[in-house]
C-alpha cells in the first residue's frame, strides 16, 4: 500500500530544462519511480545523452526543443508531447536562468530575461499543460522555485523576484485548477551545486559561509531531491496543493552558528 502511493508506473512527466543540473536530477528520479518522460531544452541535441540514460533505465524519453520565453515554442512542445504519449500526468516546471551582479548594475534586458524565463515561462508552460490535464481531471504540476522564494540575497535581485513570484503563482494556480483534480506545488531547493552556480563553489570562503548557515552542515546532493519530487508527482500528495516544499538542509530557519 505504502509503496504504491509513490509508484509512477504508467505516468508521463514533462521535465523542462533537462539538459543539465537539477532538471536531470528530477527526470532521473521520476524515471526510476516508473514514469516515462518528455525532456526539453532550447537545443534538443543537448538532450541525447540524457535520453539514452533514461532509456537505459527501461523508460521512454521524448526529447523536444523548448524556449519558455517564446509562447509558440511552449504550445508546440505541449502539443508534441500529447501527440506522442496521448496524455500528460506530471509537469516539472524547471527551466530557469540567473544573472548575478549588484542591483545597481542590472540592465533592463537582463531583468526581462530572468523574469521572462523563470516566471512568465513557468506560467505559460503550466497553462499549456493544464489545458491537456483538465479533460482527464488529473494532474500534478510542480513549479521549481528556490530558497530565494523566502530569502533575499544580494546580487540576485531579478532571480529572487522571479522565485518569489513563482511561490505566489503556485498558490493562485492551485486555487484555479484544484476543482479539475490538478495539484500545483512549488519545490524549492536550497544550495545545490549546478552548472549555473558552480563558480560560487570555487570560492572556499563562500562555501564556508553557506555551510555555516545550513543546520545539516553541507550543500545539497542530487539524491536529496528524489523523495520530494516523487512525493509531489505521486498519489501520495493528492491532498497537498498550493504549498512550497523547501529542501534546503534547514537554511531557511535563518540559523547561524551560536557564539558561546
Amino acid at each position: 500500500m505504502g509503496e504504491a502511493l509513490f509508484d509512477l508506473s504508467g505516468k508521463v512527466a514533462i521535465v523542462t530544462g533537462a539538459s543539465r543540473g537539477l532538471g536531470q536530477y528530477f527526470g532521473r528520479a521520476l524515471a526510476k519511480a516508473g514514469a516515462d518522460l518528455v525532456i526539453t531544452s532550447r537545443r534538443v541535441e543537448t538532450l541525447r545523452e540524457f535520453q539514452e540514460e533514461i532509456e537505459g533505465l527501461g523508460r521512454r524519453a521524448l526529447p523536444l526543443g523548448l524556449d519558455v520565453r517564446e509562447h509558440e515554442s511552449i504550445q508546440k512542445m505541449a502539443a508534441a508531447a500529447y501527440e506522442h504519449y496521448g496524455k500528460i500526468d506530471i509537469l516539472v516546471n524547471n527551466a530557469g536562468c540567473n544573472v548575478r551582479k549588484p542591483a545597481l548594475d542590472v540592465t533592463w534586458d537582463e531583468w526581462n530575461t530572468v523574469l521572462d524565463t523563470n516566471l512568465r515561462g513557468t506560467f505559460f508552460a503550466a497553462q499549456a499543460v493544464a489545458r491537456l490535464m483538465i479533460p482527464r481531471s488529473y494532474g500534478r504540476i510542480i513549479n521549481i522555485g528556490s530558497v530565494t522564494a523566502v530569502f533575499g540575497y544580494a546580487g540576485m535581485a531579478p532571480y529572487c523576484a522571479s522565485r518569489g513570484g513563482v511561490k505566489q503563482l503556485t498558490m493562485s494556480l492551485a486555487d484555479d485548477w484544484g476543482p479539475h483534480g490538478i495539484t500545483v506545488n512549488c519545490l524549492a531547493p536550497g544550495w545545490f551545486k549546478t552548472q549555473q552556480n558552480k563558480v560560487l563553489y570555487e570560492n572556499a570562503a563562500w562555501v564556508e559561509y553557506i555551510i555555516d548557515r545550513i543546520p545539516l552542515k553541507r550543500p545539497g546532493q542530487p539524491h536529496d531531491l528524489d523523495g520530494a519530487i516523487i512525493f509531489l508527482a505521486s498519489d501520495a500528495s493528492e491532498y497537498v496543493t498550493g504549498q512550497i516544499l523547501l529542501v534546503d538542509g534547514g537554511i531557511s530557519t535563518g540559523a547561524t552558528k551560536a557564539k558561546v
